[in-house]
């Protein structure tokens, strides 16, 4: 994810002291392609692309194992791509693919419109692009505005819809963001379930994407019971 410090591996094998050989780390989608490169014990980052400066490293402890994995500090989205690792003593090349993701809460919006009450669910912050969907307490689809998805100049996506319901009746709706990276299997949802009741009350069930130390993704749940409309606008951020 953006802003996480990851490891790109690369390994000898067998299990060979690396201290003083040379590796060299690369993208060859970038000009200067130079991601790290190290030799003979030394750090050479005078062409080292800008884009890396102050992020990269090798363990001085893992390399006397033959252990010449990057380590590369806050992830960023431009780090997305495919990364050579090369150590040219041993003719050992190894090719990493970085898939970076972001994800981020959502906010719910209520507006009063006449007879009307409009339930937007907005969320910034996404990366890929997000789908989201809305569906009713039986998790079918309901019919809703266009979803409006937007790229901002940093790359990553906003995506709101909104739902418009009829005052004076109970509802329960589930606004569901997911994003799906067939390459790596992983598949994040957010879901609101939001209660409308007739009487003015909103209970909000929040399922919150967490994830684990496995790089696995879990759902927790928090409960919000009674909160109260205390105007014609009314925001919920999480």
């Amino acid at each position: 994810m953006i802003g996480d410090d990851i490891i790109l591996p690369c390994h000898l094998e067998p299990a060979v002291d690396a201290v003083d050989l040379t590796v060299d780390w690369s993208r060859t989608d970038l000009k200067p392609r130079s991601v790290y490169v190290r030799r003979e014990g030394v750090e050479l980052l005078t062409e080292q692309n800008s884009l890396y400066t102050g992020r990269t490293s090798l363990s001085v402890n893992k390399l006397q194992c033959g252990d010449v994995s990057l380590k590369l500090s806050t992830v960023q989205l431009s780090d997305a791509g495919t990364y050579k690792c090369l150590v040219p003593k041993f003719n050992a090349e190894t090719v990493v693919t970085l898939a970076v993701g972001s994800v981020s809460s959502p906010v719910i919006e209520l507006t009063n419109v006449k007879n009307e009450m409009v339930l937007e669910c907005k969320s910034n912050g996404w990366y890929p692009e997000p789908q989201m969907l809305w569906v009713d307490s039986e998790g079918k689809p309901i019919s809703v505005e266009p979803t409006k998805n937007v790229r901002g100049s940093d790359g990553l996506y906003t995506v709101s819809s909104k739902v418009t319901v009829e005052k004076g009746q109970s509802y329960s709706f589930t606004c569901d963001l997911f994003m799906v990276q067939s390459n790596t299997a992983v598949h994040i949802i957010i879901n609101l379930a939001v209660c409308l009741i007739s009487f003015g009350t909103v209970v909000i069930l929040i399922w919150k994407c967490g994830q684990k130390k496995t790089g696995k993704f879990k759902l927790h749940s928090t409960f919000y019971p009674n909160v109260k409309l205390s105007s014609d606008l009314f925001n919920v951020l999480f």
